[in-house]
This record gives structure tokens, C-alpha cells and sequence, in this order.
């Protein structure tokens, strides 16, 4: 039992994880709470957590980190091209699968999913076990963060203002999503903060950087406040009905299809492109992960109310998956790194 514990932890499977399901079933057993008619206001407290979640993100980020990662141009445009284009495209080619309207409203959570940009603490972890380029690392999975506020949303956008039946979960009026809303929400809680806190960084910055365990803890915890909210919609208005084991058997197999498929395609152009082993190591670690935190709160902005539990779905799958599988392939590409170090030395 203890090497089960021990394997989920250094794949970063912790209890922050255990919580997470913990929150989907006490919004299960006890929605109420988080519910718009409850008295205490559970989802405007979480936004403005999510603001200070991302004031101290851009704390932690200097002007010069940033400087440091622009001179690699190949690397991130590949990176961000496969964040921002090829995981989108993957999910419309599949959308035929998706006939009824159930699974259609699946497929949208699914492409809100491959819509977001790359996630930032884990990416660069992995690519540091992997002996990765941990400065192309940083500013591929902080520049991806900014972007995503403007991608994300037009993705969504250019989706749900199709006409396909989906102007419930979305804003405005039927059949219009408003975009410039939506950028102008996203950009006071995510891309203000961040921008308050770079500038800040060389006043503050070594208060982010020495009190960076109890930051971690406030972040988490806030996301377990979106989840549990954002889920006590969905289950207070029944919108889970429709989905059962099968469904989500199936929806874990699809995600760790989607993450093998990015991962081995990514591997493939790095090797046309002649990448180095640190540069490839970021390729496939930044350009192949997807952000919890981006999607718990887009989910609020895009999805209010009872629609972004179900829209939160599929990245919690995959947040999981891909922390799993890129923890083991990254510790197996450490390995390989210092066997051949081994080779070249004797």
C-alpha cells in the first residue's frame, strides 16, 4: 500500500487530488451551499481568489525570465501552436461521433478541454526530472497562460456562436456569445493580476518566492472552491444524469488517447526539426499539458451556473492522466539521460 502512496505521490497525485474528489462528492451529497440561492457567496469569493491566485503567479514571474526564453523561436511557436491549433482541431474532426445532443454537449466540454493553454507549475516540473530547457519551459508555460485569455475564449466562440445548439452555456442571448464580455472578464481576473504582480516582482517578488508553500496552498485551495461550486450547480440541476460509468470509462480512455496522440506527434516534428534533447523535452511537456486552474476559471465566465461542473469534467480527467503518465515518462527520460551520460563518460 505504501508504494501505491508513494508512486501517486512523485506523479503529484497527492491529496490535492484526493480533495478534488472529495469536493465532487460533497457537492453530490450537499449542493445547496454552493448554489446561487444559497446566503453565503461561495462562487464571488472564488473569484476573487482567483485573482489573487494569478497576482501572485505574475509575483513569481521576473521581467527577466521572460527575456531569457524569447531566443528559441522554433520551440515556442511549436509549442504554442500545438496548445492553441492542433489540440482544437483533434477535437473538431471528432465531432462526428458525437450525434445526440447529450454527447454533443460532451464533445463541447471536451473541445473547451483542448481550447485551453498549457498549464505552468507542472509543465515545468516535468521538463526539470526530464533535464528539459527549464527557461523555454517557464516562458512557453507563462506566455501560454496570457495567451490563453484571448485564444481560449475565441475558440469557444467561433463553436458555440455556430448555431449547434449551445447558447445555454454560453452568454448573452440566444445563438450570440458575446466574446469582448468575456475577454474583458478574463482579463480583469487573470491577465491584471499577472501583469500587477510582474511588475512588482523585483519589490515582492522574494516574499512570493519564500513563502511559496503557503501561496501553493492558497491556490489549491481556491480551486477546490471553484470545483465544488462549479459542481454543486451541475448536480443541483440534474445535469449529470445522462452520464454513467461507461461514459466516463470512455471519457478516460479518450483523454489518455488525446494525450498520447499530442505526445507522440510532438515527438515526431521535434525529431524533423532537430531538436536537442533538452529542447524536445520541452516540446512535448509544454505543447501536450493542459491547465486545471485556466479551466476552473474560464469555466466561470464562460459556463455560469449549473453548466461548468459538467464543462470541468474532461480537464479534471485528463489534469490527472497527464500528471500520472508525463511524471513516469519524464522520470524514464532522466534515466535514459544519465545512462547515456554513463556511456559517453566511460
Amino acid at each position: 500500500m505504501s508504494k501505491i502512496f508513494d508512486t501517486a505521490k512523485k506523479a503529484g497525485l497527492d491529496g490535492f487530488m484526493l480533495a478534488l474528489l472529495a469536493m465532487i462528492f460533497l457537492a453530490w451529497l450537499w449542493p445547496f451551499p454552493g448554489m446561487k440561492e444559497s446566503p453565503v457567496p461561495l462562487s464571488e469569493i472564488s473569484t476573487f481568489a482567483v485573482s489573487v491566485i494569478f497576482f501572485f503567479y505574475g509575483l513569481k514571474l521576473s521581467p527577466e525570465k521572460l527575456r531569457t526564453g524569447l531566443v528559441n523561436w522554433k520551440l515556442h511557436v511549436m509549442v504554442h501552436l500545438s496548445t492553441f491549433v492542433l489540440f482544437p482541431l483533434l477535437a473538431l474532426a471528432f465531432r462526428p461521433l458525437f450525434k445526440t445532443d447529450e454527447s454533443q454537449t460532451l464533445w463541447l466540454a471536451i473541445f473547451f478541454l483542448t481550447a485551453l493553454p498549457s498549464t505552468v507549475s507542472s509543465s515545468v516540473v516535468m521538463v526539470s526530472i526530464a533535464k528539459g530547457n527549464i527557461p523555454a519551459a517557464i516562458f512557453n508555460a507563462s506566455i501560454s497562460s496570457l495567451i490563453g485569455v484571448f485564444i481560449t475564449p475565441l475558440w469557444m466562440g467561433l463553436v458555440m456562436d455556430a448555431g449547434q445548439g449551445y447558447a445555454s452555456a454560453g452568454q448573452g442571448s440566444p445563438g450570440h456569445f458575446d466574446l469582448l464580455s468575456v475577454v474583458g472578464k478574463l482579463s480583469l481576473q487573470v491577465l491584471l493580476p499577472v501583469c500587477a504582480g510582474i511588475a512588482l516582482n523585483k519589490r515582492w517578488g522574494h516574499f512570493a518566492e519564500q513563502h511559496k508553500k503557503y501561496i501553493r496552498y492558497f491556490d489549491q485551495s481556491s480551486i477546490l472552491l471553484i470545483v465544488y461550486t462549479s459542481f454543486c450547480e451541475s448536480f443541483g440541476e440534474h445535469l449529470f444524469s445522462s452520464l454513467g460509468i461507461k461514459e466516463i470509462v470512455f471519457l478516460g480512455i479518450g483523454m489518455l488517447t488525446l494525450f498520447f496522440g499530442i505526445y507522440f506527434l510532438l515527438t515526431f516534428i521535434s525529431n524533423l526539426l532537430h531538436f536537442n534533447h533538452e529542447d524536445r523535452v520541452t516540446a512535448v511537456f509544454c505543447g501536450s499539458k493542459k491547465s486545471l486552474v485556466q479551466g476552473a476559471v474560464m469555466s466561470k465566465v464562460l459556463f455560469p451556473g449549473a453548466q461548468a461542473g459538467l464543462m470541468l469534467l474532461p480537464i479534471m480527467i485528463y489534469h490527472a492522466l497527464q500528471l500520472i503518465v508525463a511524471s513516469i515518462i519524464a522520470q524514464r527520460m532522466a534515466r535514459m539521460d544519465e545512462e547515456e551520460a554513463g556511456r559517453i563518460i566511460n
